[in-house]
């Protein structure tokens, strides 16, 4: 489920919500009670599952070296 943040622009407070669809989207700021608050730009992270990594040696590599740089490599 995508979770988005949003920023009011009268007060400034920055707050995240999960919109599922539409109605889910915030039509006020919780702090201020502000109109319209704008989706703000944010960053995401990755998890990945613990376990030995494709790639964790060139010689494991299926394309044959990955790991030493190659921009070819699928993993």
């Amino acid at each position: 489920m995508p979770i988005y943040e949003y920023k009011c622009a009268a007060c400034g407070h920055r707050f995240e919500r999960l919109v599922r669809r539409p109605a889910d989207v915030p039509k006020a700021c919780p702090e201020c009670g502000h109109d319209q608050p704008a989706k703000a730009f944010s960053t995401f992270s990755a998890r990945v599952s613990a376990g030995k990594s494709v790639c964790a040696d060139a010689g494991d590599c299926p394309s044959g070296g990955c790991c030493a740089g190659k921009k070819s490599c699928p993993f």
